[in-house]
């Protein structure tokens, strides 16, 4: 049993249905992609694992017990939707979220402080929120949701409105409180991000889940069976009865980038195997693993 387990959670609105029986396991100290187009379901789940909203049927266990409100507090939840009180100085408004959150003056501003030297951004700390831009706000509410160190984070869309350079600062700190311990539920659009970051994903569509497990086995679980290989020397390569067709063979100046068709059961090591006894020196040989943001489109296409 993970730190976070749903199960068979359902929830309705009037008629409109939210959320479909809906089971995710989540492990301690795993990153979890939660992903789904917009409308799918996604921030429904979020909110009733913080007990923001009821479920009409299932539960939700929190480290093997039915989640609680002191659970809730050790969670730190950034919502899609932000929000700071604009006509207060950003230093105020941190240490009065930071002491919500549990931290005494002392802790709180001693946290605050390192956080800000940590993202460059201790000059802000006497300034109006009303001043920041989108960014830099949103990285004020990124601290406000970790300085308590929470034994789970809940991060919506945590990229948003952040240029590459702050989005790649964000990347590499939501993996440092990873290796800290931390077990982090990331919802996102940015299939790159997926694919870097997360363990496992659950993908929700239409209130249901679609498909739940591994990055790299569901990304191998849908792949086509292909290979790319770079090759110079020798004739071209032919197709192997039994073994492989080729896709496509483009000839550079005598170096070979062949996309080769594995027949269903073969090995790529019998292929490779196959390839080095026809005189071509093999420069790549590598699996065609698709990427996230076509398996995304995939299902929820093959849904709709």
């Amino acid at each position: 049993m993970g730190l976070i387990e749903c199960r068979n959670v359902s929830k309705r609105f009037g008629e409109k249905v939210a959320l479909d029986n809906v089971s995710i396991d989540i492990a301690q100290g795993q990153i979890f992609g939660l992903l789904g187009p917009n409308g799918a379901g996604k921030t429904t789940l979020i909110r009733i694992i913080n007990r923001i909203t009821i479920p009409n049927g299932g539960e939700v266990f929190f480290n093997g017990h039915p989640i609680t409100q002191g659970d809730v507090e050790k969670i730190g939840y950034l919502p899609e939707e932000r929000g700071l009180y604009r006509k207060m100085e950003v230093g105020d408004q941190a240490m009065y979220l930071a002491q919500l959150k549990g931290l005494s003056a002392n802790e709180a501003r001693r946290e605050l402080k390192q956080w800000f030297v940590r993202f460059g951004i201790q000059d802000w700390w006497k300034k109006k929120v009303e001043e920041l831009s989108k960014g830099m706000a949103q990285k004020v509410q990124f601290i406000t949701t970790v300085v308590h160190k929470p034994s789970l984070m809940i991060l919506d869309e945590p990229f948003s409105g952040f240029d590459p350079v702050n989005a790649e600062l964000i990347r590499k700190e939501i993996l440092r409180l990873k290796d800290e311990g931390a077990t982090i539920i990331l919802s996102t659009h940015n299939m790159e991000s997926v694919e870097e970051l997360c363990d496992d994903i659950a993908l929700i569509n239409k209130s249901r889940l679609v498909i739940t497990g591994g990055v790299d086995d569901i990304r191998r679980e849908h792949g086509n069976n292909n290979i790319e290989l770079i090759y110079t020397g020798g004739e071209r390569i032919g197709e192997v009865d039994g073994l492989y067709s080729i896709i496509s063979d483009e000839d550079n100046v005598g170096r070979h980038t062949a996309v080769l068709s594995l027949v269903p059961g073969v090995s790529s090591n019998e292929v490779l195997s196959s390839l080095l006894t026809t005189g071509v020196t093999v420069n790549s040989f590598k699996e065609l693993i698709p990427r996230m943001n076509d398996i995304f489109i995939k299902l929820v296409t093959e849904e709709e």
